[in-house]
Order: structure tokens, then sequence, then C-alpha cells
């Protein structure tokens, strides 16, 4: 146990390496949200209840983006350019592997959560989070939900030139319906219902309660719920799924 904790160690500063080596990467992850928030952040400048619903907002969305976007995108490159194969074969743990692949995605969130925080305090009159516990236990959940989901998806992408357009065809109407730029309570009764399936509606509700409007662990139990069921789903889905060999002939 303790050679493969140390092996996923070594495994996960190598990530960090080759992260912080892919600029599109960083980008996607840290300065995309950051430009949503800026915009967004400007056009509701007036409007401070405007302001307390983009910011967790985009926390949520920053969840998303470095655990699903990234994760699906990721492991497709990786299998299909025979990484996790050649891996595969290597004295590596498996669950080494995977553990350093993992673990990064969770450190851009957090490191990504971070910097929401500290924007939303400095730039758009938010102050800081109320409910340490629910953000921590809400950013955990919605970390191990969304990447569980991205991985999944992962297996459904036939190949790499194709992942963006995979991805986005879930990761914007996802963004858009679950309030992440508005009141997802003044959308359509339709818009409303569907958004109330998803986990990221949940994700957002915990965080806002979390750091704007007060509301305790115990007040969001059930959306809390819903994001743990679509954790099992997606966990279920993808260990199922999972290939370490190209899909490619």
């Amino acid at each position: 146990m303790a050679d493969a904790m140390s092996l996923a160690w070594h495994q996960y500063r190598l990530e960090r390496r080759m992260f912080w080596r892919n600029p599109s990467a960083a980008f996607f992850n840290f300065a995309l949200p950051l430009l949503f928030l800026m915009l967004f952040g400007a056009v509701f400048s007036g409007s401070q209840d405007d302001l307390d619903v983009i910011v967790p907002g985009i926390a949520g969305m920053s969840v998303m983006s470095t655990t699903f976007s990234a994760l699906a995108m990721n492991l497709v490159f990786l299998r299909e350019q025979g990484v996790l194969k050649r891996m595969r074969g290597t004295p590596l743990p498996s669950g080494s592997y995977l553990a350093g692949v993992f673990a990064n995605a969770v450190t851009n969130t957090v490191v990504q959560i971070v910097i929401v925080v500290l924007a939303g305090k400095a730039f758009f009159g938010v102050d800081w989070p109320k409910e340490y516990v629910e953000l921590a236990v809400f950013v955990l959940a919605g970390v191990i939900t969304l990447a569980a989901l991205g991985v999944a998806w992962s297996h459904v992408i036939p190949n790499f030139d194709a992942a963006p357009a995979y991805v986005n065809i879930v990761f914007l109407p996802v963004i858009f319906i679950s309030g992440v730029f508005f009141d997802s309570d003044d959308a359509p009764a339709f818009l409303r219902d569907i958004a109330q399936a998803l986990p990221l509606t949940h994700l957002i509700d915990g965080l806002s309660g979390a750091m704007v409007t007060g509301a305790t662990l115990g007040d969001n139990l059930s959306g809390l719920a819903v994001i743990v069921i679509w954790g099992a789903a997606g966990l279920a889905l993808a260990v199922r799924g999972f290939s370490w060999e190209s899909r490619r002939a």
C-alpha cells in the first residue's frame, strides 16, 4: 500500500508538470471560467443579486470543466494514442496511475474554486464563504460525480478528433440549463424540471448556500442526494466501460 501511494504521488507530480506544459489545457481549465466571470460580472456589475448568482454558478462550471470535460477529452487522447495500453504494460499499478490522474483533476478544481472565491470577494461584492463545511462537501461530491461521468462519457467518444464535439454537446447545454449564468428559478417550467434532474444544478445550489445565502448543509441534503445518485451511476458506468486499448483497428 505504501509503495502504491508513493507511485501515485510520483504520477501526480508528473501529471502536474504535463498540465502546465500544455497551455491550451491551462486556458480551458483556468482562464475560460475566469473570462466568463469577468464578462458576466461586468454586465451585471450594477446588480448584486445577479452577481450573487453568477459567482457560485461560475464556481460550479469550474468544477465541471476541470473534471468532466478535462477527463473525458484527456482519457480519449491517452486511449487512442496508445498511452493507456503502454501504461497498462508497465510495472506501475493501474490504481496508482489512475489515482495520479484523478488527483490532478482535483487539484485543478480546488485551485479554480479558490480563484473564484477570491475574485468574488475582491471584485464582485461576494463575502467570504459562510459555510466552509458545506462548501467542502459539495465540491468533493461534485468532483467525484462529474469526474466519474467524464470517464464514463469518454467511453462513448470514438476518437480524439470527435472529443471536443462530444464533450461540448453535453457541457454547453448543461451549464446553461443548470443556471450558471442566471437564476434557474426564472427559467421556463420545462427547463426548471430538466435542471432539477441534473447534478450541476444542485452543485451550484450547494455552492450558493455555502458562499452567498448561508444555507446549511442540512438545507441542501436533497440536492446532495441527487449528486450522489448521479455519482453512483457514473462510477458504475465508468468502471464497466473502461478500456485501456484504442478502438482503432
